[in-house]
Formats: structure tokens, C-alpha cells, sequence
């Protein structure tokens, strides 16, 4: 694949005697979204963790737009461009969505110096205005985090992700919890902002429809390996696929 913007090559990962993650090979393409999916203990998490810095491959390496990164920390990655959502909210609830979204910019703009002594909100109010309007959340931007619905708080998340305008987004079950109107609307607001800005997106995500509906790609893990990996509509129909999700 040309133009990767990720790049995970041979990744393996063992924790005592067993093998969470085997050998797991795959390039991201610019402005795709590319679904990582598997039954419980396939090796999702610990694969994520691995991109992400937050545990360290016992070999292999993963390349960010050409620069090493296996091991690496959250800070050096937010500087390359990567964003990330969590399973947990990230969000603090007794901050406005506003001010989330400003103190999510902060972290990745200026230094110390300029934080300190600069505007309060660090010249990122229009900004982050912006973002609300784009996920649609005007109505609440004066609201506590922790009064908006759980779908609203995952909405919020997303968007203090988005601050930094990052090149590549990973989304981590972004639809656990999230009721189907919700749903759709989070899902809308992701294509749209692919769309728009060629945003690449990698997903881990136990909800099959959402992620057959929002991705471009799918790889499917069980037991650590890749078993399957292509269109949403050839994974949907993979034997293999069913095999590891019915238990075979």
C-alpha cells in the first residue's frame, strides 16, 4: 500500500506464556477508515496499546507518516499528528463542552511559558466553536460535561480529539454504550469529517454494524492473527469470520 500513513510490521506480544498479539501486519492508507474488529480476547486491545505507545511490542515495528514509534509516548505521537478516543470518557464533568475542548487544545499548542502567561483560553475559543458546531453540540457549549447524555459526552470526546487536527484518529469503541440515534449521528459526523478533511481513522469496535457501515476496510483478529481482511460486505460473508465469532 503507498501513501501509509500507519505502518504495523511482524507486531508480536506476549505476556508470560501467552501470545496476545502474533505476527500482525497492516498499512492504513490516507484517508481511509480501516475497522480492527475480533471476538473477546483476540488481541485488539493489546495490538492498540502497542500502536499507541502505551505497551511495548516484544518485536516488530510501527511507523507513523515514516517515523518509528513502537514504544514511543502519547506526547511524541500527538506531535506527529495521531488523536486518539478512549473506552472511558475522557471528559471532565464538572467543565463546560467548551472548556473541555479548549483544555484539549492546550495540551498540543504553545508551551509552558505561553500556557502560563498567554489568554486564558489560549486564542482557541473560535476554534474549538467550530468544533462544537460541527458535532452539532451549540445547544450545550455552555453545559457541564457531566449533565449531557452519555451519547453527547462520546460526541464531546470525539470532538476534543479532533482539536489538534490530527492526520490519524484511533477510536476506541467509540459506539460502546451509545444509543442507536446517537449512534447515527456519531457515525454521520465521522464520515463527514473524513470527507472533509482526509482524516485517516483506525476503529476498534465490538458493534458489527457500526463498524460495517462506517469503514472502508475491515481486518478481523482471533487468537492474535489476522484471519480475514477486506470490504465490509466480503467480511460480512467470511466463514472463517462467523467461525470465530459463533466459537466455531
Amino acid at each position: 500500500m503507498t501513501d501509509a500513513v500507519l505502518s504495523v510490521r511482524n507486531i508480536r506480544k506476549s505476556f508470560g506464556g501467552i501470545q496476545a498479539v502474533r505476527d500482525v501486519s497492516f498499512e492504513v492508507a490516507r484517508g481511509e477508515i480501516l475497522g480492527l474488529i475480533g471476538p473477546n480476547g483476540s488481541g485488539k486491545s493489546t495490538l492498540f496499546n502497542c500502536v499507541l505507545g502505551q505497551l511495548k511490542p516484544d518485536s516488530g515495528a510501527v511507523s507513523v507518516k515514516g517515523h518509528d514509534v513502537a514504544g514511543t509516548r502519547a506526547f511524541r505521537l500527538n506531535k506527529l499528528g495521531v488523536g486518539r478516543t478512549f473506552q472511558q470518557l475522557s471528559v471532565f464533568p464538572e467543565m463546560s463542552v467548551l472548556d473541555n475542548i479548549i483544555l484539549a487544545g492546550q495540551e498540543h499548542r504553545g508551551t509552558m511559558l505561553s500556557r502560563l502567561f498567554g489568554a486564558p483560553d489560549a486564542g482557541l475559543t473560535d476554534e474549538a466553536d467550530r468544533l462544537i458546531a460541527f458535532f452539532k453540540l451549540a445547544h450545550l457549549r455552555d453545559e457541564k460535561a457531566g449533565a449531557l447524555s452519555y451519547g453527547q459526552q462520546k460526541l464531546l470526546d470525539a470532538a476534543m480529539a479532533f482539536m489538534a487536527g490530527p492526520d490519524l484518529v484511533l477510536l476506541d469503541e467509540p459506539a460502546g454504550g451509545v444509543n442507536l440515534t446517537m449512534l447515527a449521528h456519531l457515525k454521520e459526523r465521522l464520515k463527514s469529517y473524513n470527507q472533509e478533511h482526509g482524516t485517516t481513522f483506525v476503529v476498534i469496535e465490538h458493534n458489527m454494524e457500526f463498524v460495517m457501515s462506517l469503514c472502508t476496510r475491515i481486518i478481523v483478529l482471533a487468537e492474535g492473527r489476522i484471519i480475514a481482511e477486506g470490504r465490509p460486505e466480503e467480511i460480512r460473508s467470511n466463514q472463517q469470520v462467523i467461525d470465530a465469532y459463533l466459537g466455531g
